[in-house]
């Protein structure tokens, strides 16, 4: 479950593109945080601020819409096109699916001014905040609660282990270097429990999280931290029984793909937009698609993703231009190695 799974040449082209403002523009700029050069944000929501100025609003007669490439973006053209179509009539707009290729394409289509309303995976939202102007207003989610997974903690019901500083010394298992859940999460959330990966117990990779948690059941590991929802998953198939095991952790939700509007649309234009997402009801064949997910929930980016900075940070990664840069390159290595082999 990695949050940074993308890459391709726009993302070194947007790499590329990143260079910072004149003196003038920082001068008039107080406070930004982690936000790129061309945007601030005064009210410390860190999100872009809508320009001061309203001549530089931007209220298009087509919004250009997408959501994040993790398959074939004309499966979720269709798949949207029940929401697609309402938008256009509750905004009185054409309305566009915009099929991008790469979660750094769709970063730098809204940089740009390409894209004003899309999908973000949820690393990648990070990126689009800071490098793009994104302001995250949803993420798809029913009545009470928004969409995601938490890190939890797995040990059997019958074991001694109440608390993560009991596994000291204990046969731990992750899943692989680059899972969420399974690895960078417990790097940075655990150690403030009383628990240090690699220090106070070995890490041993299982290669999956159904693996940990088979693993777990069959007394091969003390314990295993893994995502909630494929823990639930296989106790709904019956390849394990949820009372076998005690959760000893659980980790704040980390979200889904968020959605988000261009910082600069006119601010009457996204008052509309957000009441269109926030009363739409999903179609049976979107609920289906989205695992149940009924609508679009509102959202604050600062305390949802939350979570996400804090295990970005505690991997030692955040989510500003070197960051970006520094993934981007590490991507580039990894793709150029991959085709060596082909």
């Amino acid at each position: 479950m990695s949050q940074f799974r993308w890459l391709t040449a726009a993302a070194l082209a947007l790499a590329g593109a990143i260079v910072a403002l004149p003196a003038l523009a920082a001068d008039a700029c107080k406070a930004r945080g982690e936000l790129d050069g061309m945007y601030c944000d005064a009210n410390d929501d860190m999100v872009a601020d809508a320009p001061t100025d309203p001549k530089k609003w931007k209220n298009p007669s087509t919004i250009v819409f997408t959501y994040t490439p993790v398959e074939d973006p004309a499966v979720y053209e269709n798949i949207f096109k029940p929401f697609t179509t309402h938008l256009a009539q509750c905004l009185d707009k054409k309305v566009v699916f915009y099929q991008v290729q790469s979660n750094a394409a769709e970063i730098e289509a809204m940089r740009s001014g390409r894209l004003h309303v899309g999908g973000f995976s949820t690393g990648p939202t990070a990126f689009a905040v800071n490098l793009a102007g994104a302001v995250p207003f949803a993420v798809k989610g029913s009545e009470k609660e928004f969409q995601g997974y938490n890190l939890i903690m797995i040990v059997k019901a019958n074991s001694p282990y109440q608390k993560l500083a009991d596994l000291k010394g204990k046969k731990v298992a992750h899943t692989s270097p680059s899972s969420n859940s399974g690895n960078l999460a417990p790097r940075a959330l655990f150690p403030k429990e009383g628990l240090v990966p690699d220090q106070d117990y070995k890490v041993v990779y299982s290669g999956k999280h159904d693996q940990s948690i088979l693993g777990v059941n069959s007394g091969d590991y003390d314990a295993a931290p893994v995502a909630s929802d494929v823990f639930i998953r296989m106790a709904h198939r019956g390849q394990i029984k949820e009372a076998d095991f005690r959760i000893i952790y659980r980790s704040q939700k980390f979200p889904t793909s968020s959605f988000a509007y261009a910082h600069d649309l006119d601010p009457k234009l996204v008052d509309k937009m957000l009441g269109c997402f926030y009363d739409y009801r999903f179609p049976p064949e979107m609920q289906k698609a989205f695992e149940g997910a009924d609508r679009f929930f509102p959202i604050n980016y600062k305390t949802t993703w939350e979570v996400v900075r804090a295990v970005a940070k505690g991997s030692g990664g955040g989510f500003d231009k070197a960051s970006y840069d520094k993934e981007t390159a590490r991507e580039a290595a990894e793709a150029a190695a991959a085709a060596k082999k082909k």
